[in-house]
């Protein structure tokens, strides 16, 4: 709002200053230049691109249609009608010479054709590389010569104040350009996200910002757009997006995995509440409790217990739950941390290393390539039931041109009963001239599926 003000009164200024200036405006107020964004968004623009996607939807004309029993004796039509669903997003070109795209997972998601159009008007189809679920990012590829790039920079140093521009593609009308500043940091609360640590801002934001850049007044790609907060669906001041920080690191990850590889403290955590604040004797406003700790995990051979307060992880503060995850999700499998914990009110620390908890989350082309596209969870543990949770299965995969869907549980591969993800990680590695097959549960029904 200041520079805006400031621009204003300098306009005003230079127009009441002459009879010429009435006509057109100078380029300069007593030998200062009039403040601009335009240098500065021509060597930004060019890296920000729009992202469109064509989805093939099988439409149904009976309930029936996924009983394979009612497909066989009452002859539906085996390819079952379709309509396509076109959206529209943004992207950033954060490698030129590699071609890689960041730009947000929900604007890919589930796509059948990725098409990337430049600002110049030259249009690309695009490859997928990888995408993250739980922070809402995604790298896709083009091969196209004369790229503009738009490297991740260090968002650590921003500071709420900050001017910010964001860059996009909004309601599909072209590039756009909005101003304004950093309103908070360290934002969550958003659904469906497991690590939320956001940057919120008012410079307008609208569907179709999806994926697109925030940049500083240097000029330096600070965030990626990915959502707003708006109860009547358009702009109303409150935009999130994702930092540079934590996206490099799931880009790194997407471009040199496929997925996202993330380490595990072994431990589950709830918010320090006032309540436990007086029942555990800790005299700190902020901290996560652990409430269980994984058996053999590194957090267990280093002597922290459920009831233990951890306040900070190698010098970041934990200030709940969330934080110890955004800061947990970030780090390194195989690294090493310090992590400082209150116990009977006395601050102690405690060198753990960082591992993968596999019985917990894992791809399935980790397992077999017949497999890639799927991803694997353990049943929650309120769940009664005793299997493998498929996540998510990748359109155009083996996987799911098999017929798995997300929400199904395989209870058996190969006639061999899993009822954990350990047991389903110790059946493989399958033969390749052996058939694969997994037995689900989908709605209460039995399925076999083929792979």
């Amino acid at each position: 709002m200041l520079m805006r003000t400031a621009l204003a009164a300098l306009l005003v200024a230079a127009v009441s200053m002459s009879p010429a200036g009435r006509a057109a405006l100078p380029a300069a107020v007593d030998g200062q230049p009039l403040p601009s964004l335009a240098p500065l968004l021509e060597r930004v623009t060019p890296a920000v691109v729009n992202v469109h996607t064509r989805t093939r939807v099988q439409v149904r004309t009976s309930p029936f249609f996924d009983d394979p029993f009612f497909r066989r004796f009452f002859e539906f039509p085996s390819v079952p009608r379709e309509r396509v669903q076109q959206s529209l997003g943004s992207g950033v070109v954060v490698d030129a010479e590699s071609g890689f795209i960041l730009t947000n997972n929900h604007v890919i998601d589930g796509a059948d054709d990725i098409a990337v159009t430049l600002e110049d008007g030259r249009e690309f189809s695009a490859e997928f590389v990888g995408a993250d679920r739980d922070t809402d990012l995604a790298v896709i590829r083009i091969d196209a010569p004369d790229l503009a790039e738009l490297p991740l920079s260090d968002s650590e140093r921003l500071r709420v104040g900050d001017f910010v521009v964001a860059v996009g593609n909004p309601f599909g009308l072209g590039q756009t350009v909005t101003s304004g500043i950093v309103s908070a940091l360290g934002r969550s609360g958003l659904r469906g996200l497991e690590y939320q640590n956001f940057i919120q801002t008012d410079a307008s934001i609208n569907p179709g910002n999806s994926g697109g850049a925030l940049i500083d007044l240097a000029g330096r790609l600070i965030g990626i757009n990915t959502a707003i907060f708006t109860p009547s669906g358009g702009n109303v001041g409150i935009g999130f997006a994702i930092p540079a920080t934590t996206a490099e690191h799931v880009m790194t990850q997407l471009i040199e995995y496929g997925e996202v590889r993330r380490g595990s403290l072994g431990v589950a955590v709830q918010d320090l509440t006032p309540e436990l604040r007086e029942a555990l004797a800790v005299d700190r406003i902020n901290g996560a409790v652990i409430t269980q700790v994984t058996a053999d995990s590194a957090v267990a051979e280093a002597g922290l217990v459920p009831g233990d307060v951890i306040v900070d992880i190698d010098g970041r503060e934990v200030g709940n739950a969330q934080a110890l995850r955004n800061i947990e999700g970030l780090l390194a499998v195989g690294s090493t941390v310090s992590l400082g914990y209150l116990r009977e009110g006395r601050l102690r620390l405690a060198t753990v290393e960082i591992s993968e908890d596999l019985d917990a989350r894992i791809s399935g082309r980790r397992l077999d390539e017949r497999l890639m596209g799927l991803m694997l969870v353990r049943v929650p543990d309120r769940s009664q039931a005793r299997g493998v949770v498929v996540e998510d299965v990748r359109r155009n995969t083996p996987a799911w041109e098999a017929g798995l869907r997300a929400g199904d549980l395989i209870v058996a591969v190969n006639r061999q009963t899993v009822r954990n993800l350990r047991e389903f990680r110790t059946s493989f590695p399958i033969a390749e001239d052996r058939e694969l097959a997994l037995e689900i549960r989908r709605r209460g029904r039995a399925y076999l599926v083929l792979l």
